[in-house]
Order: C-alpha cells, then sequence, then structure tokens
C-alpha cells in the first residue's frame, strides 16, 4: 500500500515538474509584469497626489498675490505653476485668475496671452471654455472681431451653448451686425432655464434691440411667477 503511494505521490511531482519545465518561465514572467504594474501604478497614484500638493500650495499664493493686486508677484507664481505644472487643475484656475488681474490693470494684451493659453491648453473642456468665452471678450474689446468669433466656434460643452450665443451676440452687435444680434441673443436665451438671472439680462438686450421674445413667459415673468421681483 505504502509503494503504491509513493509511486502515485512520485507521478504526481513528475508531473509537476513537466509542467513548471513547460509553464514555468511564462507564469515567472506574468506574475513579474504583474506586480511592475501594480508598483508603476502605485508610483503614478503617489506621483500625482504629489505634483497636486504642490501645485494646490503654488495657486494658494497665487490666490493670496492676486486678491491684493500684486500684478507681478501674481505673474511669476503663474509662470512658474504654468512651466512645472501644466497639465493641473490648478494651473487652469491660475490663468484665469491671473488674466483677470491682468486685465483690471490694463495689461490687456498679457490677459490675452495667459487666456490663450487656458483656452489651448486647459486639463478640462470646461476650463477651456470658459478661457474662450472671456478670450473672446478681450478681443472684442480689440474690436478684433473675426478672432473674437472663431474662439467661439467648433464644440462647446453643452452647458456654456447659452453662453457663447449671447457673446456671439455682443460681437456680432458691436460689429453693427443688428439682425444677427438678434438672432445670437434669441439663441441665448431659449438655452437659458427661465428663473436664471442671466437670461433677464438677455431679454433685455432683445428688448433693446426691438425683439423682445415672444411666444412663451419671459424671465421677467417666470421670475414674477416664481415669486421674485424683477
Amino acid at each position: 500500500m505504502a509503494t503504491s503511494l509513493d509511486l502515485e505521490e512520485q507521478e504526481q511531482l513528475d508531473q509537476l515538474k513537466h509542467f513548471w519545465r513547460t509553464y514555468g518561465n511564462l507564469i515567472t514572467w506574468t506574475i513579474t509584469l504583474c506586480l511592475a504594474a501594480y508598483a508603476g501604478w502605485m508610483g503614478w497614484q503617489w506621483w500625482q497626489r504629489d505634483q497636486a500638493a504642490k501645485a494646490g500650495g503654488m495657486f494658494g499664493e497665487l490666490d493670496r498675490a492676486v486678491q491684493v493686486g500684486d500684478l507681478g508677484r501674481s505673474a511669476k507664481v503663474f509662470a512658474d505653476l504654468q512651466e512645472r505644472f501644466p497639465s493641473t487643475t490648478y494651473a487652469a484656475q491660475g490663468a484665469l485668475l491671473t488674466a483677470r488681474l491682468q486685465f483690471d490693470k490694463g495689461q490687456v494684451d498679457a490677459a490675452r496671452g495667459t487666456l490663450g493659453w487656458a483656452a489651448e491648453k486647459g486639463v478640462d473642456a470646461e476650463y477651456r471654455t470658459v478661457a474662450k468665452l472671456r478670450l473672446a471678450g478681450v478681443l472684442m474689446d480689440q474690436k478684433k472681431y473675426d478672432e473674437a468669433l472663431a474662439q467661439l466656434a467648433g464644440d462647446l460643452p453643452e452647458a456654456f451653448a447659452a453662453l457663447a450665443a449671447d457673446r456671439r451676440g455682443d460681437i456680432r452687435l458691436a460689429q453693427g451686425k443688428r439682425d444677427e444680434a438678434i438672432a445670437a441673443y434669441q439663441q441665448a436665451f431659449k438655452a437659458m432655464e427661465p428663473t436664471a438671472d442671466y437670461r433677464r439680462l438677455v431679454e433685455a438686450k432683445l428688448v433693446s434691440l426691438g425683439a423682445a421674445p415672444t411666444g412663451g413667459a419671459s424671465a421677467v415673468a417666470a421670475a414674477s411667477a416664481g415669486g421674485t421681483k424683477p
């Protein structure tokens, strides 16, 4: 009986050795690759957190500089943020903050360049779209109407469709193209929620152009129906 068991165990051992000789290297490499991939993923996660923490610290410094109107300091911190952490949300947010201060301080060309970077390099579509809307306004003020309209062309996130249409209306009106301005404002008006405060501003633009909205409740009427004074 013992001999029978010994032979069976020996056979199983021989089968195991054969299996390992055949597939051992493959198994070893597979395990090694899995461990390497896991280590790489963990390293990437750590690097991402480290980058975000450092970028967040720089953004806080930038925000403080903007709050006190320190144009030189804010521009320097943003330049560092832009160079070291361009793929973070903090870089896009920093661009918007810096551009606003630059514009307020009369450095319109600098603001245009900062917004142009955010519009092209922003980490996600929302930040890029906000930058495009603001850049379109700066270009409109500089009477660069075609460039301004180009910022609003193409596919934009649906949430910004109404604001983009409103900005197109402003540009068309600045060009003296009244009918096209009205069409853009009407598009913006229809796309906004009836109770949105900004919708009343668009309605006021249409009224001033002799094209008060018809065929439905106006923003003012909707607000009144909800108990809000116009």
